[in-house]
């Protein structure tokens, strides 16, 4: 079955830094290339929203209270994603997860187990 497995989370201070990272070690490099591949996070209570987007031509969409602080890239070499997120904020404390999406934001596979990020004031 296939899954993406996402690592990198931490506590960290508001203003600081971290980046996330996505693998797909059972996805072959010729699916995986033509995937597009997003960001979510699930904040407690909330529902689980789009946090970033990046297209099989490496095209990114950024949600509105990310852009300027968040960078989504891919390395399909290495069947990769990441998301460098600074200035960080307590409103940005929730699960973050990854995952490929068909149309714009539609997730593609069964979801993972994401990893938890903790903003502190």
């Amino acid at each position: 079955q296939v899954q993406l497995v996402e690592s990198g989370g931490a506590s960290v201070q508001a203003g600081g830094s971290l980046r996330l990272s996505c693998k797909a070690p059972r996805m072959i490099t010729s699916v995986f290339n033509p995937n597009h591949l997003a960001w979510f996070r699930q904040a407690p209570g909330k529902q689980r929203e789009l946090v970033a987007r990046i297209g099989s031509d490496k095209s990114t969409y950024y949600v509105d209270s990310v852009k300027g602080r968040f960078t989504i890239d891919r390395d399909n070499a290495h069947k990769k994603v990441y998301l460098q997120m600074n200035s960080l904020q307590p409103e940005d404390t929730a699960v973050y997860y990854c995952n490929a999406v068909t149309g714009w934001s539609d997730p593609r596979y069964d979801w993972g187990q994401g990893t938890q990020v903790i903003v502190s004031s």
